[in-house]
């Protein structure tokens, strides 16, 4: 495929490189970047090509939080539910993620190990959605957050030692813990502790094992100090976090996705049927978590998009991941650091910083394009008008 006409926004330097043409090889990937009329010469008969006629071209987005199977309310999961009702379920909130202009996605506990299925799928072409890094089912105490949320559940080292081994044999790419409660349930709490040092260690020395990382759901500060101490490198929501704690994070230079949207979408919980209890709790803490990341963007925390729902939802008129950015960007966040945040950070919380997140030769040709710059404003992406992924036009909405 061969694209031109594109001003090419470099997320790293903040720059827009006009009159450009990119063109990707039967692998996926970018094989040529330069100036249209150099690159054009070397057009091939029966090749696409797609004239993007000055719109801006900008790397595929990347949503760091996501959950496909997630039920709501919370309180209809079936925790027996056949695997093929799951799969379809999240199937469908994979593609309608991939369509928004999701192209990667990182899955943090989806039911029945769903994301691993979808990922299979997808590399062998039976299915069309959004590249999956996966953490198959996350990993709760029995009393825990996780409780009736169909993940897996363990206490102690060994057993979460053991707990984390098994999502890793079934192809897991990180490991999940909550290390605090949340807002899903009535009378639950994010600012209470559930993991002791040696669970938290047990799924920290499993993933160590195979070259990976623990992820944790963390609502408050105590618990975040714990499981920093311990060697955990992703944090999740924040919703109650102090000065000390920031810097901490900070000083390690561990990856921090806020989740904004969980606190400030009370017109989508109650369009998705989302029980009174939880709507409360997301409204009871909603300053606090803003304080909190507000903090986080000081202390220059790596900030990446996640949302904690399916990520192409459409909440108050866009998705959920662009949502997202645009309330990370209205907390404080720089402009060209919120467009990190859904592109080459992102990728380097994965491991892919060579591979995702930037327009760039010899990473995969997962693009969007849009008519207005986005470096005057993350809100020029409420306009995509061109979603692809590695090479292969996804939805073309160009005039």
């Amino acid at each position: 495929m061969l694209i031109q006409n594109a001003n090419l926004v470099d997320v790293i330097s903040g720059e827009i490189i006009p009159d450009q043409a990119v063109r990707t090889d039967k692998s996926g990937k970018i094989s040529e970047i330069g100036k249209t009329s150099t690159i054009s010469r070397s057009s091939k008969p029966g090749e696409e090509v797609l004239d993007l006629q000055g719109h801006y071209l900008f790397p595929g987005l990347i949503s760091c939080h996501t959950h496909l199977s997630v039920v709501f309310p919370f309180s209809l999961t079936d925790p027996n539910e056949d695997a093929a009702v799951t799969a379809y379920r999240a199937a469908q909130r994979a593609r309608e993620a991939l369509d928004s202009g999701i192209t990667t996605i990182r899955s943090v506990h989806e039911q029945n190990q769903v994301d691993l299925a979808l990922r299979q799928a997808n590399l062998a072409g039976w299915f069309n959605g959004p590249r999956i890094f996966g953490a198959g089912r996350a990993i709760s105490t029995p009393e825990g957050h996780g409780k009736g949320s169909a993940c897996s559940y363990a206490e102690g080292f060994e057993g979460f030692y053991k707990a984390a081994k098994e999502e890793l044999a079934a192809g897991a790419d990180h490991i999940k813990i909550f290390i605090t409660g949340g807002l899903a349930r009535a009378g639950e709490s994010p600012e209470n502790p559930e993991m002791t040092d040696d669970e938290i260690s047990g799924a920290v020395k499993a993933a160590e094992e195979s070259n990976t990382y623990v992820v944790a759901h963390a609502g408050e500060s105590v618990a975040i100090l714990q499981a920093l101490r311990l060697g955990v490198r992703s944090f999740e929501h924040g919703y109650v976090m102090n000065q000390e704690t920031v810097d901490a994070m900070a000083a390690k230079n561990v990856f921090y996705s806020p989740t904004l949207c969980v606190t400030r979408s009370e017109s989508w919980m109650r369009e998705k049927g989302f029980e009174e209890s939880s709507i409360q709790n997301c409204l009871a803490v909603s300053d606090r978590h803003l304080k909190s990341v507000k903090l986080a963007i000081k202390a220059g925390l790596r900030m990446t998009n996640g949302t904690d729902y399916p990520p192409g939802d459409m909440v108050d008129g866009v998705s959920a991941a662009l949502h997202e950015l645009f309330l990370m960007h209205g907390a404080g966040l720089s402009t060209l650091k919120s467009l990190q945040s859904i592109t080459s950070t992102a990728a380097s919380l994965l491991g892919q910083s060579q591979q995702l997140g930037q327009v760039k030769k010899g990473f995969y040709g997962d693009f969007i394009a849009l008519p207005e710059n986005p470096l005057y404003s993350p809100d020029s992406l409420r306009t995509i008008e061109l979603v692809i992924q590695s090479g292969k036009v996804v939805r073309n909405d160009l005039k």
